[in-house]
């Protein structure tokens, strides 16, 4: 018996006529904590558990905290979140409606960390936001899923932040002897932290994210997602805001999911595959759904980057974030 749940794979008809591809959607966003994360934290807080942890901490004003938060009281272990200033009230109100306690510290998620870091006691299991060996492998059961329910993709498409999921992801190829599926992992254009170190061949801290994806807000990505690049078939790409909102407006219209920005991105760069993958006819997107956007948000940016829009981020007064909302 796991946390997450098996998700379903489904065909998406419109996707598919859009893009001229056969393109199936694993929907992640239906986990019980509203995203992925909850595979690999689930998997992480029971590790612990077993372990003898007795709390669990973790720093994250996102979907991590709230995946650790709903792990924490599905296992009956005490939960700590520590949250930067920047932290939505709708964030806060979810995490502590998971019976976590909600401490609030910092202007930035790194500030945030600091601080989780140094509040730990013995008996304490600290679960990082995206940078965690343990969150990979759970991350990787959904490959494990989806190879039981297709044949063979020619492309998985995932939405990276930190690179957790894309760790996950590629580690899950691993396992069902995929080796060779390529990856094409996308960013927001104000959240290039992995395009930025892939083109440095290292992690390098972006100065300020300026998107409406918060929740590709890390900074810095983990360097096990930089490695990767060079064990595995990766390729990047950026979509601008518009681009990944109006992925999560199709995903909404179309599939009635309700996902955050970050989500929509992975929807928007199927319109890359013919440059960047050509002859990919099968092609596998990661729904990985996300807490942190309601429909009336979704609405609002629909409306501000509407066809034909030039918007930046910077000029929505609700699309800049300078902390790692993970």
């Amino acid at each position: 018996m796991t946390l997450h749940i098996k998700t379903p794979l489904i065909h998406s008809r419109a996707l598919s006529l859009a893009s001229g591809r056969k393109v199936s959607l694993k929907l992640d966003a239906l986990q019980p904590s509203g995203s992925f994360k909850l595979r690999g934290v689930g998997f992480a807080c029971e590790t612990h558990k077993r372990n003898g942890a007795r709390r669990f901490v973790t720093s994250s004003g996102g979907n991590a905290g709230y995946a650790v938060a709903y792990a924490g009281r599905e296992l009956g272990i005490p939960v700590t979140v520590v949250v930067p200033q920047t932290t939505s009230e709708r964030a806060k109100s979810l995490i502590r409606g998971e019976d976590a306690d909600v401490v609030v510290h910092g202007i930035s998620w790194g500030e945030a960390n600091e601080y989780a870091l140094s509040i730990l006691k013995e008996g304490d299991a600290y679960l990082h936001p995206f940078d965690d060996p343990l969150l990979w492998e759970g991350h990787a059961s959904m490959i494990e899923e989806i190879s039981r329910e297709t044949e063979r993709p020619d492309l998985v498409i995932c939405s990276v932040g930190g690179g957790g999921l894309l760790a996950g992801v590629v580690e899950g190829l691993g396992r069902v002897g995929w080796n060779d599926i390529p990856v094409l992992a996308v960013e927001t254009d104000g959240a290039n932290s992995y395009d930025q170190a892939l083109k440095a061949g290292k992690p390098v801290a972006i100065p300020k994210i300026k998107s409406v994806a918060t929740s590709l807000g890390a900074n810095k990505v983990a360097a096990r997602a930089v490695e990767l690049a060079r064990e595995h078939p990766i390729q990047n790409c950026l979509v601008t805001d518009a681009e990944a909102i109006q992925g999560s407006v199709t995903l909404l219209e179309e599939h009635r999911l309700l996902t955050e920005p970050a989500c929509g991105a992975s929807v928007a760069a199927l319109s890359r595959v013919s440059e960047l993958y050509p002859d990919a006819q099968n092609v596998v997107v990661i729904v990985c759904g996300g807490v942190g956007t309601t429909s009336q948000q979704l609405l609002e940016w629909s409306e501000f980057y509407g066809p034909g829009s030039d918007q930046i981020a910077a000029g929505h007064p609700d699309a800049v974030n300078t902390h790692a909302s993970q």
